[in-house]
């Protein structure tokens, strides 16, 4: 508990310190914001800080915080490192600088941000990759709700199509009349379920390992477990699967897609802070919260206090023949179903019931808002009239439901998705990161904020291409080499950039 508590307070004094540090690096002023200088009604609208914040949080959280730190929670303690690290020094500062950026060029998406400070081919690339990434959000967002709707009666088919309607209306309504009304709800259930799980665990102090548990047996050994030399990491090497694994909660691509939507509704770029930086360290509270209570619920017998005795006999029964750990018989919506209702009774059941139901819904449908955007800024077609929103829109549902269908015809189709969601919303992160690389530079700023976590980030992404068993899979240490080289050439490319911009 010792190490989860240091956690919670470094997340806390990273934003008071690290959050101030890095706003002063940008430098906000009272320039006037696009919301003063481009409303529209629809997209355009100015909101109180307050809610902004809470619909921010929400965008960018759904249940990533939550089942990513589930899953990520097979890791053991090092998990917090990456958390609170990755949090405060690069997912932070990502969704702050990102966020900025886009307040200071009128609302721009990330593929217009891109193209600005990457050039045109990257621009190219980023506009496919980002709508191709947001339908996928959009798709799992339709499906994993919908089978737990199922289960309290009708059919699948039945949620499917009554969750794309919503999906419809949301999209292309002003961003005020459903988002703006019914987000900031859903965003205090979140932080109100991640409060009663926090005094849930200073109640029981669970006996949990401390991060300096096994320092003395840390050696050469160790570290070629976690890069898989082992039958236990072999599958899922703590580098890089970690990284990709938990995502929501340290850093996400995907943020940069949805701070835009309220980048155009704030007043000052004072209010950039809180909102942006202050989201993710509340995001990365939320993880840090569900990866303790995980790691007590998997490791330490708290499956035993919230399970049903029959469920447990029958794990019992499976792992016993098949080999299995809770880790593997264990779904993450499962696990927030049983931890919410066992620890925090009825009020809990309600909470896990928002959780894993209506907070995907609510990040998929601001993940097609993000996409009719994008595409009408490529396109240049103005939305302030419902019938070119509605053009942009119905291709866009088109594609995700094509999406949908074959996720549902194949078993493990939301398995595939999610795995390929996983890596493109982290190679989505360096994208971004390098662009306020180039960004800062620019502006002869502190640019080695974003650089450094650049350069971890494209580390992590291109050797999970190498090494993964979902994608290249080569044997050995040559997949971190190649990814180690991949590394290396960007930082080169970079370095030759600056010496050749005179302006710089």
């Amino acid at each position: 508990m010792v190490s989860f508590l240091i956690s919670l307070a470094a997340l806390v004094v990273g934003y008071l310190l690290y959050g101030k540090f890095v706003e002063r690096v940008f430098a906000p002023d009272n320039r006037p914001t696009p919301v003063a200088t481009k409303a529209d009604g629809i997209d355009y609208i100015a909101m109180p800080g307050w809610k902004i914040f809470m619909i921010q949080f929400l965008n960018i959280a759904g249940t990533g915080p939550i089942f990513g730190a589930i899953m990520g929670a097979w890791y053991g303690p090092v998990a917090y490192l990456w958390i609170v690290l990755g949090c405060i020094f690069a997912g932070a500062t990502h969704d702050y600088l990102s966020g900025m950026l886009s307040l200071r060029n009128d609302g721009a998406g990330l593929p217009q941000l891109v193209g600005k400070y990457l050039g045109k081919k990257a621009k190219s690339v980023m506009l496919v990759f980002t709508v191709l990434l947001l339908l996928m959000v959009g798709a799992v967002f339709v499906y994993s709700p919908a089978i737990i709707l199922q289960g309290m009666g009708g059919s699948l088919m039945m949620w499917i199509i009554i969750i794309f309607v919503y999906y419809v209306i949301a999209t292309l309504l002003p961003i005020d009349k459903i988002i703006g009304k019914i987000y900031p709800l859903f965003a205090f259930s979140l932080i109100f379920m991640a409060a009663a799980l926090f005094i849930g665990l200073l109640i029981k102090r669970p006996d949990l390992p401390e991060l300096w548990s096994d320092l003395p047996s840390y050696n050469l050994n160790t570290v070629k477990a976690w890069l898989g030399a082992d039958a236990h990491m072999a599958k899922n090497p703590l580098f890089p699967c970690l990284f990709i694994t938990i995502a929501c909660g340290a850093i996400s691509g995907f943020h940069a897609t949805q701070s835009p939507l309220m980048a155009r509704c704030m007043k000052s770029e004072r209010m950039g802070r809180p909102i942006f930086y202050g989201a993710m360290i509340t995001e990365g509270i939320v993880a840090l919260i569900w990866a303790t209570v995980s790691i007590y619920f998997f490791y330490y017998g708290g499956w035993r206090e919230v399970v049903p005795a029959g469920i447990v006999e029958k794990f019992i029964g499976q792992a016993e023949g098949g080999g299995m750990t809770l880790v593997h018989f264990f779904k993450a919506p499962e696990v927030v179903t049983y931890v919410c209702k066992g620890w925090l009774g009825m009020a809990g059941g309600i909470l896990a019931m928002l959780g894993v139901v209506a907070a995907p819904i609510t990040t998929g449908d601001t993940a097609f808002r993000s996409a009719r955007l994008i595409i009408a800024e490529a396109c240049g077609i103005e939305q302030h009239t419902i019938g070119k929103r509605l053009a942009i829109s119905l291709p866009i549902f088109v594609c995700a439901i094509l999406f949908l269908a074959w996720q549902i015809g194949n078993p493990g189709g939301f398995n595939i998705i999610w795995q390929y969601f996983g890596w493109a919303n982290q190679t989505l992160s360096v994208f971004t990161l390098w662009t306020l690389t180039v960004f800062l530079a620019q502006q002869k700023k502190a640019y080695v904020i974003t650089l450094i976590p650049a350069l971890f980030m494209t580390a992590v992404c291109s050797t999970f291409i190498f090494v993964s068993r979902q994608a290249l899979d080569l044997p050995g240490i040559t997949g971190y080499l190649i990814g180690f080289a991949v590394c290396v050439a960007a930082l080169i490319w970079f370095v030759r950039w600056k010496i050749n911009s005179p302006q710089i």
